[in-house]
């Protein structure tokens, strides 16, 4: 098996990282020209899914790793109103059904830990431009400046203006939500933390006002965790990595994201920089707890930015051939509720089981891929409705179905059973323990 793959994001090294670990012969071919220039971005929310697949993914050392350093999200997640009255706690018992597996991790740091130990078989500054099938069944991808490469299976994992996608699935499009996010972060120092709530100190919250927007707000709590896990003597030698690698540019903070309708917004806010889109949010929030507005005021400008919410149309099945896609490339979803990250991770823990049993005889290619496609479009589809669902019913500027939103949840807090039952996380692992492919007799 030569598998190549374009773009070397989340879900493309999380399944070169399995491919080489299983002994596949995997090139993963990147446009940026170091690893260095993706040193930006927020924290990523690891749910109960997005850990399972990522330890699947790693080497024992590297999730350990990841493990030591990962911040902790808080005990939970409320729901609160823009005064902060508490409408609902949602234990982390039930968000992770009990596993524990639920987890903070700085983009940087999981980038670095994603790379480690591939080496040579990252191949930095190649920009895609197209693919070539050929006659003997092989793919060949073709980089400006005229290299090449050839294998027999390319997989797209280049994000959410993918290129293999297009030339793919030329039908498949990603359109906007009609929603604006704002998000940026609040450094966690001594002093910050002497006046921020508890609650925002301390865990995952959404906060709604009577309608038309929300905030949500994380801590991430990484600096601390990785200080202390280079303390405890990690040792990541044998990847090329120490642990100051993995401390280097992660600071603790608080991240905050608002979202409204674009209409709330000047038209060409994504264009603004930071102190103006400061304003802007603290103009949406005018009225709100003084400590939420607070929060947004003494952020640094530097990392404020505003991102469209775009969501892929859905996709039917295609005919299966060497050439597949993954994560944002195929099922790009809104940020809200976390699962675009989640749902690459589950993609390359699934699609690299896949290939592993090809490379092992077990399975041929085309049914292998085309069983990972299948379930890929169904449970990422599912992702991609799911988030839009929610980031409409946050935005929606109905404030009678903003008030039986705040009722409903009361409810939930009121009668534990009803809270159990909405809130419970009931995904279940549906891959082998160890091999045989997920082929259809």
């Amino acid at each position: 098996m030569r598998v190549l793959i374009i773009g070397g994001g989340i879900g493309g090294l999380a399944t070169a990282q399995a491919l080489t670990a299983a002994g596949v012969d995997v090139q993963v071919h990147e446009r940026h020209n170091e690893a260095a220039d993706w040193l930006q971005g927020y924290r990523i929310h690891l749910n109960r899914f997005g850990c399972r697949a990522l330890r699947r993914c790693l080497p024992a050392p590297l999730w350990d790793a990841f493990a030591a350093t990962a911040g902790d999200p808080g005990a939970g997640m409320s729901f609160q109103t823009h005064h902060l009255r508490e409408l609902l706690f949602v234990e982390e018992e039930l968000m992770t059904g009990g596993t524990g597996d639920h987890r903070a991790v700085s983009r940087i740091a999981l980038r670095r830990l994603l790379l480690a130990g591939l080496g040579a078989n990252v191949h930095f500054g190649q920009t895609f431009e197209r693919y070539e099938v050929n006659p003997d069944g092989t793919v060949t991808a073709h980089f400006a400046g005229g290299a090449t490469a050839t294998g027999d299976l390319l997989i797209g994992a280049d994000g959410a203006n993918s290129r293999v996608r297009a030339q793919l699935l030329p039908h498949a499009h990603r359109v906007p939500t009609g929603a604006v996010g704002v998000a940026g972060r609040l450094a966690l120092t001594d002093e910050t933390r002497a006046w921020l709530p508890p609650r925002i100190r301390g865990g995952l919250n959404i906060v709604l006002p009577p309608a038309g927007s929300f905030l949500f707000t994380a801590v991430f709590d990484g600096r601390t965790r990785t200080t202390e896990a280079v303390g405890d003597g990690i040792d990541l030698t044998a990847f090329g990595l120490s642990g100051q690698d993995l401390l280097d540019d992660v600071q603790d903070y608080v991240l905050w994201a608002f979202a409204a309708k674009r209409a709330g917004y000047p038209s060409d806010v994504e264009d603004l920089a930071g102190t103006a889109l400061k304003d802007v949010v603290g103009e949406h929030i005018r009225g709100w707890h003084p400590d939420l507005r607070r929060m947004v005021t003494e952020s640094d400008p530097e990392g404020v930015h505003a991102i469209a919410f775009k969501a892929a149309t859905p996709v039917e099945p295609w005919p299966t051939g060497p050439v597949t896609v993954l994560g944002d490339a195929v099922h790009n979803m809104t940020p809200v509720m976390g699962l675009g990250a989640n749902t690459a991770l589950r993609d390359a823990a699934l699609l690299a089981h896949q290939i592993k049993a090809v490379h092992r005889g077990e399975a041929g290619l085309t049914d292998a891929i085309g069983e990972y496609e299948r379930r890929m479009l169904a449970y990422g589809f599912e992702a991609v409705n799911t988030s839009r669902s929610f980031a409409d019913r946050f935005t929606s500027g109905n404030v009678l179905a903003r008030q039986g939103m705040k009722t409903w949840l009361r409810v939930c807090s009121a009668v534990p059973p009803v809270k159990r039952s909405s809130f419970t996380d009931e995904w279940t692992d549906d891959l082998p323990a160890a091999s045989g492919a997920l082929v259809r007799p």
